[in-house]
């Protein structure tokens, strides 16, 4: 097996140990049984990295950063160059999965409980698995960590993931920081060596190998949670670019060496992910997709790819994203660009179409499938679209809330600024005054699309308690509604948010009636730490300051409350108390729970992290 350059002593270990995660058992027919027509079937590895934006690519014009692997795919891909996501995370990641605009999903926020699928959302996952694909997922889902929201419950088969938005994130494995640590195996919590994205894609790659022993066709959704935030990557990757000459508004030079470190190790995996393909004979009906979530987080100071915004920004800078799709036996390759638009809602029913897979039933698709053109039709024949995308992180949308309405030409932002891209790409001129008519049309087109979608807004996603799917339900602060932030990585949970604003409650769905029981934390359950105690900081990483590495300071909490289905009860806490319990019975239904912390003074703050339990029937 190869190694990257940026492979570290341990993640070579890891690269070899982590076959050890695909159960010899897993796949559903052995090579002699498998079927001539499951051969023919194209294959799909569908990579999505984060935060890397449209000028994060040597390819794309990136003076500094290197991307040769990346570079060679988007030589021999068809490239949608006008290809559109969310300007955030989740959004985007709820539209890929599901054909669908982000806010009809449910999933419009990153954290407060709005970066949850609907519990009737059908994925990628589901619609490819019912057509008998093996499914994988590996690496960074942020679309729940609870049933029923989470990828295994979603139609994936084999599942390796960290929690919430990132590693180190607060719904993640205690003090994880991108190097070693813990990711969730199929639901449960399993030991990993090496550096995040080395371990994704090894665990890819076993998982490709068994599909290929067995005869299956396979669906790989494999998402780096790099290059997010924080900043870290294998030293030697971030080596090249610790002095990387920055021309705009400049960014810490160990941050953004780190970062093109992050996307520089991101190339090489991609690089033998493809070598791998092709040992296997599997390179030439793979259909191979590789595209980004956001903007760019990091790198404008070194290339903006031609475009005004980042990552969260409503102008182009913030959405428009590279996009390569690969797949030589089906006639898609040469190099060639698509320069029409086109958004993540069209991921779904393309590839759909391109696999024969039937789309979901019963369900409104707002993308289209792009087969016809990526296999070489003439594009004059693609429809004329008006798309939306929209930054919304708040806890009900708002309309006009950073957003623009996008053709081939125009952008109008916010419904108020129009841009002529064709004369003005970096959007510095509003020329709304010029052409009434246009805005016209495209404020027309938003209002009914608004229209459409305002009515779903209310119907909250809920995470499951007493789903057998998920014996132990861990809720935390991550998923907290409320209108102010949340502490939504683990430097929050040790810096011992306790503001009377940094609250919540989450919304809930009692699965089954029964006897439960609750278990309130400020730390963590496998941190075992009292719930007034300090706690050491953790060791550091290469890159810059881990989440881990500040003090996690004590707090003088002295009682505890809880409330769920209209009952609240409290109890004291004691000083060695590493959690408070509570058990009550419960109907079967929606319902709100909210745990909170009481300290010395009468201040309140919220109970971090709840693990929810099913004793038994009533």
């Amino acid at each position: 097996m190869l190694c990257p350059r940026s492979c570290t002593r341990a993640a070579l270990a890891s690269l070899l140990a982590v076959a050890a995660f695909i159960p010899a058992g897993s796949s559903r027919l052995d090579a002699q049984q498998a079927p001539a027509a499951a051969a023919r079937r194209p294959n799909v590895i569908l990579v999505l990295t984060d935060d890397q934006g449209y000028g994060d690519l040597s390819c794309h014009g990136n003076p500094v950063l290197k991307t040769p692997h990346l570079d060679a795919l988007a030589a021999e891909s068809v490239r949608l160059e006008d290809y559109h996501v969310s300007p955030t995370c989740s959004p985007t990641r709820a539209a890929l999965q599901t054909g669908r605009w982000s806010n009809r999903t449910g999933a419009w926020h990153t954290i407060n409980g709005r970066s949850l699928l609907r519990r009737d959302e059908v994925t990628l996952g589901q619609v490819f698995a019912a057509a008998g694909y093996a499914t994988g997922m590996f690496g960074k889902w942020h679309l729940g960590d609870n049933a029923p929201c989470r990828p295994e419950d979603r139609g994936y088969r084999e599942v390796l993931r960290c929690g919430g938005g990132g590693v180190g994130q607060t719904p993640d494995s205690w003090d994880n920081a991108y190097f070693d640590g813990r990711y969730w195996h199929n639901g449960t919590p399993e030991p990993v060596e090496g550096f995040c994205t080395d371990v994704f894609f090894a665990a890819a790659t076993a998982f490709v190998r068994r599909c290929k022993q067995a005869g299956e066709p396979f669906f790989v959704y494999l998402a780096p949670n790099a290059a997010h935030g924080p900043m870290h990557a294998p030293p030697e990757a971030a080596a090249p670019y610790a002095n990387a000459k920055q021309t705009g508004k400049p960014q810490p030079a160990v941050a953004l060496a780190n970062f093109f470190g992050m996307i520089a190790n991101i190339d090489d995996n991609v690089g033998r992910m493809r070598a791998l393909l092709a040992e296997e004979g599997l390179a030439e009906n793979t259909i191979f997709v590789f595209t980004t979530d956001n903007g760019t987080a990091m790198g404008q100071s070194v290339c903006d790819g031609g475009m005004r915004g980042i990552k969260g920004s409503e102008y182009d800078g913030g959405h428009r994203v590279p996009c390569f799709v690969s797949w030589p036996a089906g006639g898609v390759s040469g190099g060639r660009r698509i320069e029409r638009i086109t958004a993540h809602v069209d991921v779904l029913p393309t590839l759909c179409a391109l696999c024969g897979v039937p789309l979901p039933k019963g369900r409104k698709l707002d993308g289209i499938s792009l087969a016809p053109w990526l296999r070489g039709s003439d594009t004059a024949t693609m429809p004329d679209r008006i798309l939306v995308t929209d930054s919304q992180r708040v806890i009900q949308p708002r309309k006009w809330k950073q957003s623009a309405v996008m053709t081939d030409r125009w952008r109008l932002v916010n419904g108020r600024e129009l841009h002529d891209l064709d004369a003005d790409p970096k959007q510095q001129h509003d020329v709304a005054a010029e052409h009434a008519e246009v805005v016209g049309r495209l404020r027309a087109f938003y209002e009914a699309w608004w229209r459409e979608l305002e009515p779903t807004f209310a119907d909250d996603v809920r995470l499951a308690l007493g789903d057998p799917r998920e014996p132990v339900a861990t809720l935390t602060a991550h998923d907290w509604i409320t209108e102010d932030s949340t502490p939504w990585h683990q430097g929050h949970i040790r810096q011992g948010l306790d503001d009377p604003s940094v609250t919540g409650f989450w919304n809930v769905h009692v699965a089954r009636a029964g006897r439960y029981e609750f278990a309130l934390r400020r730390w963590p359950r496998e941190c075992g730490a009292p719930i007034r105690a300090a706690v050491a900081p953790g060791a550091t990483v290469p890159g810059v300051a881990a989440l881990r590495t500040r003090p996690g300071v004590a707090l003088d909490i002295e009682s505890a409350w809880l409330e769920i289905a209209g009952r609240r009860e409290a109890k004291p806490v004691g000083a060695t108390d590493a959690a408070v319990h509570f058990e009550l019975s419960l109907a079967e239904g929606d319902t709100t729970l909210t745990a909170h912390f009481v300290r010395a003074a009468g201040r309140e703050v919220g109970a971090y992290y709840v693990d929810v339990r099913r004793l038994g029937d009533n």
